[in-house]
């Protein structure tokens, strides 16, 4: 059983220095901490922060810090709960730290602070989980969408199909009650349709997961093509800076560079790859090893062509590698700057079936004509559709979406169990089934291995 009935103290503010640390104390010794840290402050100015002298009992004056003192049940953690803000030395913060612990309080595990909120009812799981989502955002776009979740958004998606489920569960324990026979043909046809119902809102959900592990997880995105179309100047527009080397000289990229970037909100991996050409170069031969290597294991691969040449052997040899890989792939048409010896209709007559208008972007990696267009729409080219200005829910968690999936087949089974003939008791477990495992996501339903899982990944002092 989740007992939090003492005091817990932890740094919320990132290692290292800077103008202002935070210490924060959860717990019934808080205020009794903080008067014997800060004599004189006032208990009664509660929520308002208040300048106070920060003394060692056992010594002197320590630091002078804002204190803040959010009165239970009105905190974020439904506790008392008291945030000092005093420089952000890491000395002073370690010594203002250890003199918490030694006034009584207990150094908190990470995520602790989010856990107590949950348990005390002041948020519930997917809301402590966007917590972690927020903090870990990279993206305006992961921002907003964890700020949504914060809100309730999920929840508050899922409860309106969580009482229709209770209402059909409620339902059929009266007629196991109540009625000797089972339910008749039509009846069962009507709840299925019911229950039909429930499974489309929820196959939604389901359906959106592809897209919101991308936006949490981020698209790893191969850049590949011959010497000298110019991949590693793309990857420099891609990432606004000069990381990788550019020169005239075939094979410069003799090794994969990755680094991290934005896409229109999405986060990326890119990854510059050698150029992929016959060489008996043996230490060219291993960046190429390793540019297929990258081919395979990517979300995305973009293979470039420099579109002031004809389409070498080379660039066809890699093209039909890209037919055969099971990975989506999109054509950029690099060096728009100059005269176009290759156009997107000399690449869709090579393969119609492969390639089409939405996978084909002209670009200038000199001028960065192309690239606003490319930037705005090649998520989108990826997924088929524009996910990145819905304001549908999207689910982007592993275990949301094993939930959900989870509860779409207790519900098929349900159905089933009743077409089959077996009685309401059988058909009713899987409709418990279902909605306890909804009931997981928000954590309604839940074991204490599991929060243990959930709060381990977030970061000590939230």
């Amino acid at each position: 059983m989740l007992l939090f009935d003492d005091t817990i103290a932890a740094i919320s503010t990132p290692p290292g220095r800077g103008g202002i640390g935070v210490i924060r104390l959860s717990g019934s010794q808080s205020t009794k901490i903080l008067t014997k840290l800060a004599p004189k402050a006032d208990l009664t100015a509660i929520q308002k922060a208040q300048l106070v002298e920060i003394y060692d009992p056992s010594s002197s004056f320590l630091d002078q810090a804002i204190a803040v003192y959010f009165q239970n049940p009105k905190s974020y953690t439904g506790q008392d709960v008291v945030e000092i803000s005093c420089h952000g030395s890491p000395f002073i913060l370690s010594r203002l730290l250890g003199l918490c612990l030694k006034l009584g309080a207990r150094a908190a595990t990470p995520g602790e602070f989010t856990m107590r909120a949950f348990v005390s009812g002041r948020i519930d799981l997917t809301q402590a989980e966007a917590v972690r989502d927020l903090i870990d955002a990279q993206t305006d776009y992961q921002s907003r969408l964890a700020s949504r979740q914060l809100k309730g958004e999920l929840s508050n998606y899922l409860q309106p199909i969580k009482a229709e489920l209770l209402e059909i569960i409620v339902h059929l324990e009266s007629a196991v009650e109540f009625v000797e026979e089972n339910l008749n043909t039509s009846s069962i046809e009507t709840l299925a349709k019911h229950i039909a119902g429930l499974v489309k809102k929820l196959k939604r959900l389901a359906d959106s997961y592809q897209f919101g592990r991308i936006v949490r997880s981020g698209v790893k995105l191969a850049i590949v093509g011959r010497p000298n179309v110019g991949k590693s100047s793309f990857f420099n527009v891609l990432l606004q800076k000069d990381r990788a080397i550019v020169t005239d000289i075939p094979g410069t990229t003799r090794d994969s560079l990755v680094e991290q970037a934005s896409l229109n909100g999405i986060p990326v991996h890119l990854i510059d790859t050698a150029g992929i050409r016959q060489t008996s170069d043996i230490i060219e031969k291993i960046g190429i090893e390793r540019s297929y290597t990258a081919m395979i294991d990517a979300d995305l691969v973009l293979q470039l062509i420099d579109g002031s040449t004809d389409l070498t052997y080379e660039d066809k040899n890699l093209l039909t590698k890209c037919f055969d890989n099971p990975v989506p792939f999109a054509l950029i048409i690099n060096k728009a700057d100059l005269e176009l010896k290759v156009t997107p209709e000399d690449l869709i007559k090579l393969n119609p079936n492969k390639i089409t208008e939405k996978n084909i972007f002209t670009v200038s990696a000199k001028t960065y004509q192309g690239f606003d267009e490319l930037q705005k729409n090649l998520v989108s080219s990826f997924f088929q559709k524009d996910f990145s200005s819905q304001e549908d829910t999207l689910i982007l968690d592993a275990r949301h979406f094993s939930l959900i999936s989870n509860t779409i087949e207790e519900l098929h089974e349900g159905v089933e169990r009743f077409r089959e003939g077996y009685s309401e008791e059988v058909a009713l477990c899987h409709l418990h089934l279902a909605l306890k495992k909804l009931g997981e996501i928000t954590g309604e339903t839940t074991i204490e291995d599991i929060l243990g899982q959930i709060f381990a990944t977030f970061c000590v002092g939230k």
